[in-house]
């Protein structure tokens, strides 16, 4: 697997060693040894797996402590913009994010580590995206930045009048709401 930075140090995307001939392809999606190695050390302990259509927007979403959740995101088939939000308030990158296409074309995914809201939007008429989370789903704790807050001028690459949101995202608050800032 290849390891590729981004603007926030935590978040990486990964692009796996793609084998292809006439047949197909083949590619390992994950090994444990390898992405502690190279990524990070962080057990997975359950995995979800969405499908959406053109213009749905998730997101972005993110767990409160003691329920924060890593996570390793890709798409299987299909296309999105995924976006990492960096809400650790200490962090030099509070507030700032990065966006990565991700397709079944590119079979790149994103490691996300805790600290992060999280979320994507379906360039492709339909997508099936894969999570890979570090801990469980707690309802209870479960938290959402508004997708089009100014503060955090994030460029979707949806005319907004495409933009599916689910109700609960529709309620998500700014990310200064969320801190009281």
């Amino acid at each position: 697997m290849n390891v590729i930075e981004t603007q926030i140090p935590d978040v990486k995307i990964i692009e796996p060693k793609v084998f292809g001939d006439h047949r197909g392809y083949f590619f390992e999606s994950f090994s444990q040894r390898e992405f502690e190695e190279k990524v990070s050390k962080t057990t997975f302990i359950q995995d979800n797996e969405s499908k959406s259509k053109y213009g749905v927007l998730r997101g972005l979403h993110f767990q409160k402590e003691p329920y924060a959740q890593a996570k390793l995101v890709s798409v299987v088939q299909g296309k999105v913009l995924d976006v990492a939000v960096d809400i650790r308030k200490d962090s030099p990158t509070f507030g700032k994010h990065v966006a990565v296409e991700l397709s079944d074309e590119n079979k790149r995914q994103v490691f996300i580590p805790r600290g992060f809201a999280h979320g994507f939007v379906v360039l492709s008429e339909t997508v099936i995206f894969q999570y890979k989370c570090d801990n469980y789903y707690a309802p209870d704790f479960e938290a959402g930045i508004a997708w089009d807050d100014p503060a955090l001028g994030i460029d979707w690459k949806v005319a907004i009048e495409d933009i599916l949101l689910s109700e609960k995202d529709k309620r998500n608050l700014l990310l200064e709401e969320i801190y009281n800032l």
